[in-house]
């Protein structure tokens, strides 16, 4: 009751101050800046322990601000997240997983159909209804089709790509993935957008700082909110950076790009005080998904002490590094413990424009405001998801894990490893083990690493155990998954086919002949 209060009353704020302004035509809900890093682990920031400390702008960001250690994105892979942050709902609810295999990730790449359905509500178009202009700066990552487009969601403009920053390619079979301003093409990467894999340079990041900074001033000066969503991926392997960050870094190429990445963050919100709209500006920083060890040590980071990364539901894949900021407002030097979830973006960022999430389906992303503003913990469980299947949930410090695993013996003998170096006995397992039954749990705050689980037999175990039960079981019988996006196409096993479906050169269609969504397996 306490956090419905809290934001009601900062509902009725925003109410009473346009009010006051609305005469001199003021803009009255804060600006929004919501800065997404592309596969940055929990211990990337120097606030976090890194020890190389070369983020002091994200460094003072958290002294001025507010630090949220107990951050998680919505799944462990990079368009499922971010799917959820701008639908506030679980990918299992906004349809970005697939089915075509248990517990397998999936995502948008070039050969893929599906994307962000039109059923669903997205940030930016909601804000339309408080007066914002939208624009995303980066990857975009919802699918690549023409309905798929960020300005047919909401956005009102977009510099950026459908995809990451793969290839080159051979412009024959497949071609170079392409870069967008608005609806017009104006280049891809490896062309007029060069990226060096031998040396790393690459000018992309500064390029989407200009994107950025040139929206900001613009949107000041015609003094309309704006929300921007700068979604940055240099830190995704192949890694890169500009010239004058190359070799720059104690942690090497991918330093470089975190380095680049801290300077860009800084220069943005310097401007907004230059600007004079500092306070009047929300800004949050966080990532889409835990640190890719399988790029590491020179093309990926750090999770910290944290369990595995991306494309596990282990605290490496799912806890995120997480800082707000907007001085004057939120406290300066707090660290909030809060349970926190990229989805809850979605909900605080309606809360401060002073909107109401949509009621006619499932949000699963919470107000932010009242942990910001007053300081306030609200209990809730955390769903970890990895494609179709809850593998797990964290409710205030305990973990149970449903199922386990890390990818197949058959990528784990090829060199795939999501664990390098964390072998964890019956927990970093490489077939999918089932916990149903008797979930492993783990007691995040003793043991944040997950290497010591509960004996069953403990008083602790069912106690925790008994929390847990209900809180699942409501959330399971209630769910209402979404029309599966990303089913996937298995070109190893094309001689199979999902029950209803039939084979059609490299994917698969049901028999209504509407193309199921194909991606390469995780």
């Amino acid at each position: 009751m306490a956090a419905v209060t809290a934001v009601t009353r900062w509902r009725l704020l925003l109410v009473l101050s346009a009010a006051a302004l609305g005469a001199a035509g003021a803009p009255q809900p804060p600006n929004i800046l919501l800065l997404l890093m592309d596969d940055m682990g929990w211990g990337d920031l120097g606030v976090y322990g890194e020890p190389s400390r070369e983020t002091p702008n994200l460094d003072r960001m958290a002294a001025e601000g507010m630090l949220f250690p107990n951050f998680y994105t919505a799944n462990p892979l990079c368009s499922p997240s971010r799917a959820a942050l701008l639908t506030g709902r679980l990918p299992i609810r906004n349809g970005f997983y697939t089915t075509s295999g248990h517990a397998r990730n999936a995502y948008t790449p070039q050969e893929i159909v599906g994307g962000i359905p039109d059923s669903e509500r997205l940030l930016p178009e909601l804000l339309k209804e408080a007066g914002y202009v939208s624009k995303i700066v980066g990857k975009w990552h919802l699918g690549h089709r023409p309905q798929f487009h960020p300005l047919k969601h909401g956005f009102d403009e977009w510099f950026g790509s459908p995809n990451c920053h793969f290839g080159p390619y051979d412009n024959r079979a497949r071609p170079n993935i392409p870069v967008y301003r608005d609806w017009e093409m104006v280049g891809r990467y490896y062309e007029e957008f060069p990226i060096n894999l031998k040396t790393g340079e690459a000018n992309l990041t500064q390029i989407y700082l200009q994107e950025a900074l040139d929206f900001i001033r613009r949107q000041q000066a015609a003094r309309r909110p704006f929300f921007l969503y700068w979604a940055v991926d240099a830190t995704h392997a192949p890694v890169y950076a500009s010239k004058p960050f190359l070799g720059t870094s104690q942690r090497g190429r991918y330093g470089d790009a975190v380095r680049e990445i801290d300077d860009s963050v800084g220069k943005i919100l310097h401007s907004l005080q230059d600007l004079g709209i500092a306070e009047s500006t929300f800004v949050f920083f966080t990532s889409d998904n835990g640190a890719a060890l399988i790029s590491a040590p020179k093309q990926g980071g750090s999770n910290g002490p944290f369990l595995c990364g991306k494309q596990t539901t282990f605290e490496g894949g799912m806890r995120e590094p997480a800082v707000a900021w907007w001085p004057g407002r939120i406290p300066a030097g707090q660290v909030s413990h809060q349970l926190g979830s990229i989805m809850d973006l979605f909900t605080t960022s309606l809360s401060l424009a002073g909107l109401e999430p949509p009621r006619d389906r499932a949000i699963d992303g919470l107000s932010l405001l009242p942990a910001m503003l007053q300081g306030q913990l609200m209990d809730r469980p955390i769903f970890y998801y990895r494609g179709n299947t809850l593998m797990a949930v964290t409710l205030g410090q305990y973990k149970a894990h449903f199922w386990t695993w890390t990818n197949s013996w058959e990528e784990f003998r090829q060199g795939i490893d999501f664990c390098p170096g964390q072998n964890v006995s019956g927990v970093t397992t490489h077939t999918q083990e089932e916990h149903t039954r008797l979930p492993l749990i783990f007691h995040l705050g003793r043991d944040p690493g997950e290497r010591f689980p509960l004996s069953f037999a403990s008083t602790e175990y069912l106690d925790a155990l008994r929390r847990i039960t209900p809180v699942v079981r409501q959330h399971q019988e209630a769910l209402i998954p979404g029309q599966p996006q990303l089913n996937v196409c298995n070109q190893a096993v094309m001689n199979w086919a999902p029950p209803g479906c039939e084979k059609l050169g490299k994917c698969l269609t049901p028999p209504e002949s509407v193309p199921e969504k194909c991606s390469w397996p995780h």
